[in-house]
């Protein structure tokens, strides 16, 4: 893997069996990502791009193919080699995807049950960080997505769009090299939406992410570096000017 990149995808196939058949969703995907890079990934409901951030976030396995993502440290604390995803076990898995990933859903998952701070501490307190710096840390997290001032609300009792931009600041508190958003904006009105998807360009340059956005919403899609398009179980690499304006 080049020092600048990211993400190296191989020759991915993913199959599901539905009773006594294959039904395969995507196939031979190859493509690269480098560091820095905000990449639009569109296509149909169903295409599959659920799956591929699942797959390209070790969270699922592929049926064929690889993916090799640069770590950014080693086990030792110094800058790392690429790991294949496919070779990890589920503890090293899990372990790699709290180093280096942060997810985004266009469910906000939150625990409903904890305070905006306690739900963005958790992942800290995951890795057995102290109560104390966990929250600290989260309390500046809360800063950067403009909700400090909510960070003892339930999740109940914060709006769509805080619900999102607490959901965030918990996916960036690790500080992960990489960004996996799923349809962030999906669940909101254009307004709220519009002000969310800023707030994720603005922090991923000013935290050097590399981001990978899967997206209905065609405006946001050509405000990426790269758009790649979904379709028939292939990859095909789209303009701006050239996305149609209906996605599915």
């Amino acid at each position: 893997m080049e020092e600048t990149e990211i993400l190296r995808v191989e020759g991915l196939r993913k199959v599901f069996r539905s009773g006594s058949t294959d039904l395969v969703l995507f196939e031979n995907l190859s493509f690269r990502v480098g560091k820095g890079e905000m990449l639009a990934i569109v296509g149909e409901s169903g295409a599959g791009k659920s799956t591929l951030l699942h797959i390209l976030g070790a969270l699922d396995r592929p049926s064929a193919g690889d993916v090799y993502c640069a770590q950014s440290h080693s086990n030792a604390g110094v800058p790392g080699t690429s790991v294949r995803l496919r070779s990890l076990s589920d503890d090293f898995a899990a372990a790699f995807r709290n180093r280096e990933i942060g997810f985004v859903w266009q469910f906000h998952y939150l625990l409903p049950e904890f305070t905006a701070v306690e739900n963005v501490a958790m992942p800290l307190l995951v890795r057995g960080h102290s109560r104390a710096q966990a929250r600290a840390e989260a309390l500046e997290w809360l800063r950067e997505v403009e909700l400090e001032a909510r960070a003892e609300h339930r999740p109940g009792e914060l709006s769509g769009g805080e619900q999102q931009r607490v959901a965030l600041a918990r996916a960036l508190i690790t500080r992960p090299q990489l960004l996996l958003a799923d349809e962030p904006t999906g669940d909101l009105d254009d307004r709220t939406a519009e002000a969310v998807f800023a707030l994720i360009a603005r922090l991923h340059r000013e935290h050097g992410l590399t981001s990978l956005i899967a997206t209905h919403n065609v405006a946001f899609a050509r405000r990426s570096d790269r758009i790649l398009r979904l379709h028939r179980g292939r990859f095909e690499q789209v303009t701006p000017e050239s996305l149609s304006l209906s996605l599915g």
